[in-house]
């Protein structure tokens, strides 16, 4: 079975294309390498050779300190490269889709193309996407859309993020708000996919702030392994019920989405491995894991990406 994940952003809004998901084996057929830049995960093809090494080293350096931060652990070298095909333009606006093939608990044939500014691509679209691939290798099966789509949202930069709310609050006063039950039962996207990933994005933002990137993993898994998400958001948050979970979310929404309680913070920090969203190898013979590239070896206290980019250029790291 063939999942993916599709989302484009204009300039002044947000427009996101349906995946299709497509039953059967794809092919395993790999795109030409005569114009592009090859890493130890990824084969892009990109306007430039100087662009496509930029993308391939980032993309290596997400999926490194992203599988950290979410996993716990850096992810074996998958057996095949994901082909990576960039469009690059100032103009262009910021969107990807990924997509992989399922198949007796394995999961291969990565592709995924990207589109935007190089900044936009970079710390944002690239983040995204990498996340995808990294749920897709670990969970090993599709995950409820608005977790998947909320966690990668996560990831990117703090404009990105502030649309999304600013998105929120319209769905919300226009009557455009999906109700938790309806959310939590949703395996593909809805027709009006924009709540969804409005929503999505706000309350993995609740979740992680209150019980780390690590716990978020371990409640979908718990989550997806009984399809009681009530019971999994009772064991990992104390909220008893998905319906709840929605009366709590809202409240904080109301509040002005203000940080937890230090009490809070302290026992469950919101990054808790070196960063800030598959896999163990698709090959029949081990793989060792990938060796952190030099950038994430140089900093290996740094906490998030972004807090990084935020000292170089001095304000503030994001929530």
């Amino acid at each position: 079975m063939r999942i993916g994940c599709t989302w484009w952003r204009g300039w002044a809004s947000v427009a996101v294309a349906v995946v299709a998901v497509v039953g059967g084996m794809a092919s395993s057929a790999r795109p030409a390498e005569a114009a592009g830049y090859r890493t130890a995960n990824f084969l892009v093809d990109a306007p430039t050779e100087a662009l496509a090494r930029k993308i391939g080293d980032a993309a290596e350096q997400y999926r490194h300190t992203l599988a950290l931060e979410w996993l716990g652990a850096p992810l074996p070298r998958w057996s095949r490269p994901c082909p990576i095909k960039a469009q690059v333009a100032p103009h262009l606006g910021a969107g990807g889709a990924t997509s992989f093939v399922f198949d007796r608990g394995e999961v291969f044939n990565w592709t995924m193309t990207i589109q935007g500014s190089e900044e936009r691509i970079l710390d944002s679209v690239l983040p995204h996407e990498v996340t995808h691939t990294i749920f897709a290798t670990h969970f090993r099966r599709p995950l409820p859309r608005w977790a998947d789509e909320g966690a990668c949202t996560t990831v990117e930069h703090p404009v990105e993020r502030a649309r999304q709310h600013r998105l929120l609050i319209e769905f919300l006063t226009t009557q455009r708000g999906i109700a938790f039950p309806d959310m939590f039962a949703m395996r593909e996207y809805p027709a009006d996919v924009l709540p969804l990933y409005a929503q999505g994005s706000s309350l993995a933002r609740y979740l992680i702030d209150r019980g780390g990137r690590h716990t978020y993993v371990a409640f979908l898994t718990d989550g997806l392994a009984s399809d009681d998400w009530s019971t999994a958001l009772q064991r990992h948050y104390g909220v008893p019920s998905v319906a709840q979970m929605q009366s709590v979310w809202l409240d904080w929404v109301k509040q002005g989405c203000p940080a937890p309680p230090a009490t809070i913070a302290a026992v469950a920090p919101a990054t808790q491995s070196g960063w800030s969203p598959t896999t163990r190898g698709q090959s029949p013979d081990p793989v060792a894991a990938a060796p952190a590239p030099a950038a994430i070896a140089a900093t290996p206290r740094r906490t998030s990406i972004y807090a990084m980019q935020a000292r170089r250029t001095g304000t503030d790291p994001p929530p």
